[in-house]
């Protein structure tokens, strides 16, 4: 049975605290609905038969259930006391994120529904109980075989296999109450205006009431730094402007991750403060150079490495908070300047901690098995609800000063001809809501395979050659504008033309080394564990092998980073820089050395 303690327990939000919450992460009543018949059988109104330690999935082991079968439905209980304290404001309840279509009752009453298992979602739960009452809240969360479903690396067969990985079904993070006035604040978008040194910060409300103001108050160690004030009664979100004077200007980035506090603050008509928050932000510039992605004005050569975010024990759940800062460190360790945040929408922590210690991130979307006639077998087409799935990240994530880049789509595979299809419109559809969304941070329309829109921000390739040289003589065309582009196997074009844009390799690498089965050298190696090109025999042909393939794209001047195939080891995939459960499996220190000599790209600014 899972243990009753409270896990996660740190507050799942950030970049916009309040003083006032309850973690309901711990114990639940859950059963699984393998049928999707619970609703018509009943679970809505009675006690559910097993227990689950929220917000562990129930596949994986630290949720005490450990199914790893298909979950058509399971459902969630929990009878929760609200705070006595809590009186006279409205009770909030949030869910981080909920795999993969969710239905929410309070008491037996409606309260939420939501598509996607990757974004956060909240339910008001209005008059149906008071401060120091009772509330019994049933989740129903259903995670269907097939149809349009943006499920990242979760595996469509029932066993791990290739490059995906044991299904996620239903809470898989945090569950949580916050009371608010009846007219609240929102969460901030938070822009740097690193050209006028300055923050401009929307502040969205719930309403407006006549004589109401916001204030905001950003600090440093020294102090207060700035203030400005608005009238709150007139726009939903009203806008507030707020300088840095230059001896207080500190720069973000990853030599120098400066974060600013912020403090934002709703006012009644007498002054007084009805709902405030705590927050933070990080000035910093994100522009293009020609084929150079400038950080601040300057060219910082990308040295990225693709982090799926799973775990042995808690799946895409990490099982403490400590495991996302590990994670990031490990990265830094091994040379790496950041990551691609693959397949997945990671936690808002992990964004904290990457925002605190400097790591540059690409946010990405969890939509691989987009394609038409691929080789998967899923064969789906994205629908509209991707798109709406997506804007609700890049809404949660817009003010996180690591981001440096948003990446909507992935390997989505479709020959390139005279039709427009569902893919295209889709991918289109994506491109363009992130750039109206969002104008401060480049976008790539699709990562490696399709790219199907001329102005994308961004061009890249994905290849897995073994071979440093014939690796050099591939990228070679990037001098002269033709770059390497990804195409079918019949050798049709997947993408419309390169245009000049910045070029990165988004994919590369992936070198298969698993010491036990070079150990046991048994010729069953595939059957146990997998990565790209033949497996090497012994570490030192993996550091010559990673060396030559890194220093392919570091002498390249008209590359702007990398992104290096991967963090750590993920069931059977064994190319990882450090194992599953991230212990040593190279020396890392030769991992960092060979890419820290400075860039190409970098010497010739």
């Amino acid at each position: 049975m899972p243990t009753h303690s409270v896990p996660r327990p740190e507050y799942p939000r950030p970049q916009f605290v309040r003083r006032d919450w309850l973690n309901l992460n711990g114990a639940w009543q859950f059963e699984t609905d393998r049928g999707d018949s619970g609703l018509e059988r009943g679970l809505l109104g009675r006690e559910l038969r097993d227990e689950i330690l929220v917000p562990f999935p129930p596949e994986s082991e630290l949720s005490g259930i450990g199914d790893t079968d298909f979950l058509e439905a399971v459902w969630y209980r929990r009878a929760v006391t609200l705070p006595a304290e809590w009186a006279g404001r409205r009770v909030l309840l949030h869910f981080g994120a909920v795999d993969y279509d969710t239905t929410v009752w309070a008491d037996g009453k409606e309260v939420a529904r939501h598509r996607g298992g990757f974004t956060p979602f909240t339910a008001d739960l209005g008059d149906i109980a008071g401060s120091g009452e009772d509330v019994v809240i049933t989740v129903r969360a259903r995670d269907p075989k097939s149809g349009p479903h943006a499920r990242g690396k979760q595996a469509i067969q029932y066993a791990n296999h290739a490059a995906n990985y044991t299904r996620v079904t239903g809470i898989w993070q945090t569950v949580w109450l916050e009371p608010v006035p009846e007219t609240h604040l929102r969460r901030p978008r938070i822009t740097p205006d690193l050209a006028g040194s300055a923050f401009h910060l929307e502040l969205p409300l719930s309403g407006n009431r006549p004589g109401h103001r916001v204030r905001a108050v950003l600090s440093d160690a020294g102090g207060e730094v700035s203030r400005a004030e608005a009238r709150a009664d007139l726009d939903l979100a009203p806008r507030l402007h707020l300088p840095v004077a230059h001896d207080r200007r500190r720069e973000w980035s990853p030599q120098d991750p400066h974060l600013y506090d912020l403090r934002v603050e709703l006012l009644d008509a007498s002054g007084e403060v009805v709902d405030s928050a705590d927050s933070y932000a990080g000035l910093r510039a994100v522009g293009l150079r020609g084929k150079a992605v400038l950080l601040n004005g300057r060219p910082v050569f990308q040295r990225l490495v693709l982090d799926q975010g799973w775990y042995p024990d808690g799946l895409m759940t990490a099982p403490t908070d400590e495991a996302l800062v590990g994670d990031i460190e490990l990265g830094m360790a091994a040379g790496f300047n950041g990551a691609r945040l693959h397949q997945k929408v990671f936690e808002e922590r992990f964004l904290y901690h990457a925002d605190r210690l400097g790591y540059l991130v690409w946010g990405e979307f969890g939509d691989w098995g987009c394609e038409v006639g691929g080789s998967s077998g899923d064969n789906q087409q994205p629908d509209a609800s991707y798109v709406a799935q997506w804007l609700e990240a890049v809404e949660r994530d817009y003010s996180h000063p690591s981001i440096i880049g948003w990446c909507p789509l992935n390997e989505t595979y479709q020959k390139l001809h005279d039709r427009i299809t569902q893919l295209d419109a889709v991918t289109r559809a994506m491109f363009l809501a992130t750039k109206a969304m969002d104008t401060s941070r480049p976008v790539i329309d699709a990562s490696g395979y399709a790219h199907r829109v001329d102005e994308t921000d961004i061009y890249d390739s994905h290849h897995y050659e073994q071979d440093p040289e014939t690796f050099r003589e591939l990228m070679s065309g990037l001098a002269k504008d033709v770059p390497f582009a990804n195409t079918h196997e019949s050798g049709a074009a997947y993408s419309v033309p390169y245009r000049g844009q910045p070029y990165f390799v988004s994919e590369f690498g992936g070198i298969w080394w698993d010491p036990e089965a070079a150990a046991a050298d048994s010729g069953e190696d595939r059957k146990e564990s997998w990565g790209y090109g033949e497996r090497i025999r012994t570490e030192e042909e993996f550091h010559a092998r990673f060396a030559g393939l890194t220093g392919v794209l570091l002498d390249d001047r008209n590359m702007f980073g990398y992104c290096y195939t991967q963090l750590t080891d993920v069931f059977q995939e064994r190319n990882g820089i450090y194992r599953f459960d991230r212990s040593t499996k190279l020396d890392v220190d030769r991992v960092r050395t060979a890419q820290l000599r400075p860039a190409a790209i970098e010497e010739t600014d």
